[in-house]
């Protein structure tokens, strides 16, 4: 037996068996550019998988060395990757300069990051494996180009358009370029060293030459400001300072490349990774290093209790009652992981999860309430009730007592808002009402909140609070 087939074999004992199958095809079928940062949503949706099996999948490939993981920094303008990293814990920079798009961007995990997966060297060797011997167009659609654009499957004919020459600068290297400019913006731009540099040309043709000269080396990227210039002859002077090649290219920003830049897809950001049971289950120890912090603008949290719980021991001995928490535990855990949730940890008998959007956090909340009750009808203990609380914000991703946990304002409010519910009920904050989704899910279930205002402990004005009944 191969190594690629105990590989798979192993595989098949944690992942779903379509999942398992998809991609063992892919590393033995598809082409090169298909294995290098594959986008796990555009998968899941070709091959008609659910989006968490295949994220499943592939996190389970990472941990045999089937696949490696990538977390990419985005720019939200053109989609460029910025930084790519084997791990989070090296995402360690507050903001992103974007050269390309002359934009500085706050680093957060919403859709500054997006995760991807490449085929290891040790099951197929790939050309983006060598990066420096993938040719222009390749390294664009491969390297520097997020999963999150749509790019068209003749890349190279696409990228011709936008560009007025291009050049593969070996390391050390000069190059002189002399080619016509035209009126408007142009952008001369190395992808490897996100090196640019701006051109405004604009008013009568002159016939002089004009000159440009362009270092590119390993410095820290900082905003250049534009040059202005006539159309005309151009000399455009290169030089390589690093101990790699560069790819400069010289783009018209125009509506074609603008175009192209708006063609976007979804893809897997961090955020959503981070809320994945998965993910949890193989990384809640290593996701941050100690000390770091990333910004999240939006998740969803959700803090559950059992209501006596104390009494339960008492009523039912310890056993009996070790057994029910403990089931109720399991179901719970099932119930946030099938709305793309994840349990964060336990305390006690309290549950704190997280979910990327409000509406997700509602429909688990209800299928947890009706779940508490069938269970206490089988176990004929009427008195098993959850009390929960939902609130969203924005918070940190942090590492808290060893594991991946979140911190902030948002967490205390969720967590004083679950002390407010009676049994059975589910007080959620006004930011989540409001939330257009879980507002459509309340009302197609037929519930109606009921508005009050209360004051929380360490929050110095009253908020408005919604017991979904």
């Amino acid at each position: 037996m191969s190594e690629i087939e105990t590989l798979f074999g192993a595989l098949r004992q944690s992942a779903d068996d379509a999942v398992v199958a998809m991609l063992e095809r892919m590393v033995r079928e598809a082409p090169d550019h298909a294995l290098s940062r594959m986008n796990a949503l555009e998968l899941a949706g070709s091959a008609g998988l659910g989006e968490e099996q295949v994220i499943g999948g592939l996190l389970h490939a990472v941990g045999l060395g089937i696949l490696e993981m990538t977390w990419s920094v985005v720019c939200p303008s053109c989609a460029g990757v910025l930084s790519a990293n084997k791990s989070l814990k090296t995402v360690n920079s507050t903001h992103y300069h974007c050269a390309f798009c002359s934009l500085v961007s706050e680093t957060t995990l919403d859709n500054l990051v997006e995760v991807t997966f490449t085929v290891s060297p040790r099951v197929r060797k790939i050309a983006a494996h060598d990066a420096g011997t993938l040719p222009f167009a390749e390294y664009h659609r491969q390297m520097f180009f997020s999963s999150a654009i749509d790019l068209p499957a003749d890349i190279d004919g696409l990228l011709r358009e936008v560009t007025l020459e291009t050049v593969d600068l070996p390391p050390g290297e000069r190059a002189i370029l002399s080619l016509q400019v035209p009126a408007g913006m142009l952008i001369v731009f190395d992808p490897v060293t996100h090196t640019a540099q701006c051109l405004n040309v604009r008013g009568e043709e002159m016939a002089e030459r004009q000159n440009l000269s362009l270092i590119f080396n390993k410095a820290a990227d900082v905003p250049v400001e534009a040059v202005s210039m006539r159309p005309g002859p151009l000399r455009l002077a290169l030089e390589n300072r690093t101990d790699e090649r560069v790819l400069p290219a010289v783009w018209v920003a125009n509506e074609r490349l603008d175009h192209l830049l708006m063609r976007r897809k979804p893809s897997l950001t961090a955020k959503r990774l981070l809320t994945n049971q998965t993910f949890r289950d193989l990384y809640r120890t290593d996701a941050l290093a100690i000390g770091q912090r990333l910004k999240i603008l939006s998740l969803t949290f959700l803090f559950s209790d059992l209501k006596n719980s104390t009494g339960l021991y008492e009523h039912v001995g310890d056993l009996v009652a070790f057994d029910l928490v403990n089931e109720h535990f399991r179901m719970l855990q099932e119930i946030i992981a099938s709305e793309r949730g994840a349990v964060v940890k336990t305390i006690g008998d309290a549950v704190m999860a997280t979910f990327e959007t409000p509406d997700r956090a509602i429909s688990a909340a209800i299928k947890m309430r009706e779940a508490m009750s069938e269970l206490g009808a089988q176990r004929q203990q009427q008195d098993l009730l959850l009390k929960m609380g939902i609130h969203e914000g924005s918070c940190l991703a942090v590492t808290l007592n060893g594991q991946q946990d979140y911190f902030g304002q948002t967490v205390n409010i969720a967590s004083r808002v679950q002390g407010l519910a009676a049994s059975r009920s589910i007080v959620v904050t006004e930011q989540v009402v409001d939330h257009i989704e879980a507002r459509s899910l309340l009302e197609k279930n037929g519930l109606r909140p009921t508005r009050r205002s209360v004051a929380l402990s360490g929050i110095a004005d009253k908020v408005s609070v919604y017991e979904i009944p």
